[in-house]
């Protein structure tokens, strides 16, 4: 049996110790990585934000700030975070020098308080979309992060999804020619008894209707894959059904169409009157087009591409989830470096004052509003 063995070593290909390849992109010591308080742990943050920092390679957490302070622990010994902070002693996190970045998960209408305040305190801030309530909430957060030399960015984490950003590269490149239109469709059922619906049909928290949280996506994402371009003006009509209570302080559901500089049209759909949820964009070239559906969702994107004379081709780019950690890792490097962000706070200042000019047109009977 020796013998046999030792004449199977000779013959054998021996192990060997092969030369690095390429420059792999490690993943920074934990010390070395920025470090971020989130503030708000409701289902969103808990269920994405928090595993994105699991793949993340510039990021960590190290803070948590809740009004929960028994789920706030709870949560910190899962993820090794021993920093908690309530709303009643926010502010003091200006002098926690374990944290650089502060992620806002609160309700719409807390982003601009809680933004300002965390900017005020020398931290820089990413916060969830939409932005704020108004307009001019969001200029008053641009204003804090430009006082306090702090980057704001607005956590739109299409621009990071690596299905999103293909089509973008390939309508750049010219594979569907030149754009002719472009469709964006989104929309669920709310539950009003469901908490996180329920603020959401609340305007105070908020902000407004349908539009400002399952509708942006479809406006932010259609305005992605048109690098250079900019809207002109606006007409939009709402679809909220006639005498559904859910609807008293918001729209439940609007239609929009966009015109832009280059001469086409971007339209849209939302709704919170849907069922199944649909997430759909769709872009039509002159020599080709390009849908996804879905197109914006967490962890399942999919893309269909469509040339004249040619079989269409359904295919996936890459891992929906990795939006998460090339988020926080963009913006993460954005915040250490101080080059600029992807998705700025003026991106979303430039999508509050479209939803805003489509409520003006809808008000008015579909009337077109000037940008």
């Amino acid at each position: 049996a020796a013998a046999a063995l030792a004449s199977a070593r000779a013959v054998a290909q021996e192990a060997q110790g092969q030369p690095l390849l390429g420059d792999p992109a490690l993943p920074e010591p934990s010390g070395q990585r920025t470090r971020w308080a989130i503030v708000g742990l409701g289902t969103f943050a808990v269920g994405q934000v928090m595993p994105g920092f699991g793949p993340a390679r510039k990021s960590r957490m190290t803070a948590f700030v809740s009004g929960n302070a028994e789920k706030a622990r709870k949560l910190g010994a899962r993820y090794g975070v021993d920093r908690f902070y309530g709303y009643d002693n926010y502010d003091s996190i200006a002098d926690d020098d374990a944290i650089d970045c502060v992620y806002i998960v609160l309700p719409v209408g807390l982003h601009a308080e809680y933004t300002i305040r965390a900017l005020e305190a020398g931290k820089h801030v990413l916060c969830e979309k939409p932005m704020a309530s108004t307009s001019a909430e969001c200029e008053a957060m641009i204003a804090a992060a430009k006082a306090n030399d702090r980057r704001l960015g607005v956590a739109y984490r299409v621009h990071f999804e690596p299905n999103n950003v293909h089509v973008r590269d390939r309508i750049a490149a010219g594979d569907i020619g030149a754009m002719r239109f472009v469709s964006g469709d989104h929309g669920f059922n709310a539950n009003p008894d469901w908490p996180p619906h329920k603020w959401r049909l609340e305007k105070a928290l908020g902000g407004g209707g349908s539009m400002y949280d399952i509708g942006i996506y479809g406006l932010n994402t259609s305005l992605m894959m048109l690098d250079g371009d900019r809207p002109v003006s606006v007409t939009a009509t709402y679809s909220t059904p006639e005498g559904d209570p859910r609807f008293t302080e918001v729209e439940g559901g609007i239609d929009y169409r966009i015109r832009m500089a280059s001469g086409f049209n971007v339209a849209g759909s939302s709704s919170y009157c849907w069922s199944p949820y649909l997430s759909r964009q769709r872009y039509f070239g002159s020599e080709g087009s390009i849908e996804m559906n879905p197109a914006t969702t967490y962890y399942d994107n999919r893309i269909r591409f469509e040339k004249a004379g040619d079989a269409p081709r359904e295919y996936v780019a890459g891992n929906a989830i990795d939006q998460f950690a090339a988020q926080l890792d963009g913006f993460s490097q954005a915040a250490r470096t101080g080059e600029a962000h992807r998705t700025p706070g003026e991106m979303g200042l430039r999508d509050i004052r479209l939803i805003e000019a489509m409520y003006r047109s809808a008000d008015a009977g579909g009337a077109v509003v000037e940008l």
